[in-house]
């Protein structure tokens, strides 16, 4: 069951100007890429910027150049990969999430930076409002630390009994506190006793769960980070092997195996980014390009590992489901 589940509205007009750093007539625009992941991992979100920018007329190695760095989920290899395109002499980068964004920000205020799948620009100090960025940067935002109460509630549904859950995060992604302190109020109006537990890299992923483990925690709630994203498949066989129910922000984690992910989707945020780079390169300023939010939300739901966990899914979450994986 597969329905489109995730429509993006801007904050007021898009707005046109003349800008300072837009391509010469007759010059084949480059475009940066910088994703915080691997290759191979997250190539369904560049080929989803590629089909966006088709849709709009742009075809790669015609009259578009696309140049990708992947940091292969070393958070600490953004900043060189991101000045290494500015030295490229790239007329805009194209950022996925919030370490790379803000690695683009520190590597240039002349290039525009379209940013995809932001977790709180505000929070994180890429702009100052949605409504305006200002400055070289726009983009979309995934609104992912307001959606952790959601999932928590979502959890609540398939296991009424739980007490307390563990909270696996990344503390070197700055959109990572947001989320904490947004699933800490939520878990007090729940009456969930939260237990936070950090994975700097992948190594720490496997020792998280042993934790999750000897201190009895009923279910995971796993924030949404890219290096974590990197990793899902690994995260959902050591969910499973722990018989740990969990939920995520983002549905690459049910497809791959997890329980349940409740988010904006992601595919679309890169198809969307086309769009803002459409916009920049025939001349507006991104500073005047209103960062769009998620107004839509998809629920999906892996049957399959449900019944692995001995769980029964409610009927109603079910029928609320964007996405039953069977």
């Amino acid at each position: 069951m597969d329905r489109r589940a995730f429509i993006l509205t801007a904050a007021g007009g898009l707005l046109s100007a003349p800008f300072a750093a837009e391509a010469p007539a007759g010059k084949v625009p480059r475009i940066g890429f910088l994703s915080p992941t691997s290759s191979p991992a997250d190539a369904g979100r560049l080929a989803a910027f590629r089909e966006g920018l088709r849709e709009l007329g742009y075809v790669e190695g015609q009259n578009i150049a696309i140049e990708s760095r992947w940091a292969e989920g070393n958070y600490d290899r953004l900043p060189g990969l991101a000045a290494e395109l500015v030295r490229l002499k790239m007329d805009l980068i194209v950022t996925y999430g919030t370490p790379a964004s803000q690695a683009a920000k520190r590597a240039t205020g002349t290039i525009p930076i379209v940013m995809a799948g932001v977790i709180d620009p505000v929070a994180s100090g890429l702009v100052t409002i949605v409504a305006r960025p200002g400055g070289n940067l726009t983009g979309l935002s995934l609104m992912a630390p307001e959606l952790v109460g959601k999932q928590l509630e979502i959890l609540k549904d398939v296991v009424p009994k739980i007490s307390r859950v563990a909270l696996l995060g990344n503390p070197a992604n700055p959109g990572n506190a947001p989320q904490v302190r947004h699933a800490q109020d939520a878990a007090r109006a729940l009456g969930l006793r939260l237990q936070p537990l950090e994975a700097r890299g992948p190594t720490d992923i496997d020792n998280a769960f042993a934790v999750m483990t000897s201190e009895q925690a009923g279910a995971v709630i796993v924030l949404v980070d890219a290096m974590l994203l990197d990793r899902r498949t690994r995260i959902a066989d050591l969910a499973a092997r722990h018989r740990l129910p969990a939920v995520y922000g983002l549905s690459d984690h049910a497809e791959a195996g997890g329980l349940m992910a409740y988010g904006p989707n992601r595919l679309d945020m890169f198809r969307r980014a086309a769009t803002y780079v459409d916009k920049i390169l025939k001349g507006a300023k991104p500073g005047d390009l209103p960062v769009e939010q998620p107004t839509k939300f998809a629920l999906v739901i892996n049957l399959k590992t449900a019944k692995a966990l001995g769980l029964t899914i409610p009927q109603s979450l079910l029928q609320r489901a964007d996405q039953v994986i069977e």
